[in-house]
C-alpha cells in the first residue's frame, strides 16, 4: 500500500466514525456559520436552474440538500468515498421532494463514477483537502464538467488578519480536536482536521493547479475573514 492508498484509508475510516456526529459538530464548531457558506455557494450557481450538478465529496449531503432548494428543476448527484457519511445523510433527509432529486453514490473523486461533459455545474465542500492527489481530482473534475459551466471549491483557508490570525489558529489547533472529540469520541479526526487546513496549499498554488487542470481564468473569493474560500473555475 502506497502514501495515497493508506490517506484514502485513513479519511475514509475517521469519517466513518464520525459520521453520526457529522452535521452537529460542524453547525456548533463553526457556530452554525456553515449554512451561510454553503447559501453563498450555491447561489455562485444561479444561471444553471435545470440539469445535473456533481456535489462532490458530499458528506451527509448538506450542501446537496442546498444545491436542490434554491433551484426546484436541479438534479444533484451526490459523490462521496464513505458510504457511512451517505448513510448518515440519508437517515436525516427531510421527508420532501428534494429527495427524489439527489442520487447519493459511493465512489472516488480521483476517478469519479460518471460521464464526461455530464454535469453544469460541480462543488466540492471541505472535500479537496481530503484527496489522496488533488490534481488527479481536478482533472476528473474537468472532465466531467459541461462546456461553460463552472466549479466551486469550498474550502477551508488561514486568515491572514493579524488579529484574526492568532485568535484562529488557537481554536483550531486547541480548542477545536478537545471539543470535538469530547462529542465524537474520536479527538483524532479533527486533529487531523486541524492538521490538514494547516498544510493544504495556499491560495496561489490552487488555482495553479486548477488552471493546469484546463479551468479558465480560476479566482478566488475568501468569507468569513478568510477563514474559508471559494475556488471558482469555468469551462
Amino acid at each position: 500500500m502506497n502514501i495515497q492508498d493508506d490517506k484514502k484509508k485513513f479519511v475514509r475510516e475517521k469519517f466513518s466514525s464520525i459520521s453520526g456526529d457529522y452535521d452537529f459538530l460542524n453547525s456548533l464548531l463553526s457556530l452554525n456559520v456553515d449554512r451561510y457558506w454553503r447559501w453563498i455557494t450555491t447561489r455562485m450557481l444561479s444561471e444553471y436552474q435545470d440539469g445535473t450538478v456533481l456535489d462532490l465529496c458530499a458528506g451527509t449531503l448538506p450542501l446537496s440538500l442546498e444545491l436542490t432548494r434554491q433551484a426546484p428543476k436541479r438534479q444533484v448527484l451526490a459523490i462521496d468515498f464513505c458510504e457511512d457519511m451517505l448513510l448518515a445523510g440519508l437517515k436525516t433527509m427531510p421527508a420532501d421532494e428534494r429527495k427524489q432529486r439527489i442520487m447519493p453514490v459511493c465512489g472516488d473523486g480521483e476517478k469519479i463514477p460518471a460521464r464526461s461533459d455530464s454535469c453544469w455545474g460541480i462543488t466540492v465542500a471541505f472535500g479537496v483537502r481530503n484527496l489522496a492527489n488533488t490534481q488527479d481530482g481536478l482533472n476528473e473534475m474537468y472532465r466531467v464538467l459541461k462546456k461553460d459551466g463552472k466549479l466551486l471549491i469550498l474550502e477551508f483557508s488561514r486568515p491572514q488578519n493579524p488579529i484574526m490570525k492568532p485568535l484562529y489558529n488557537f481554536y483550531l489547533n486547541k480548542v477545536l480536536p478537545k471539543l470535538a472529540g469530547l462529542v465524537s469520541g474520536d479527538k483524532e479526526a479533527y486533529e487531523y482536521l486541524a492538521s490538514s487546513i494547516a498544510k493544504f496549499y495556499e491560495p496561489s498554488e490552487l488555482l495553479g493547479m486548477m488552471e493546469k487542470a484546463g479551468f479558465t481564468k480560476p479566482w478566488r473569493r475568501p468569507l468569513t475573514f478568510g477563514i474559508v474560500t471559494i475556488y471558482v473555475g469555468e469551462k
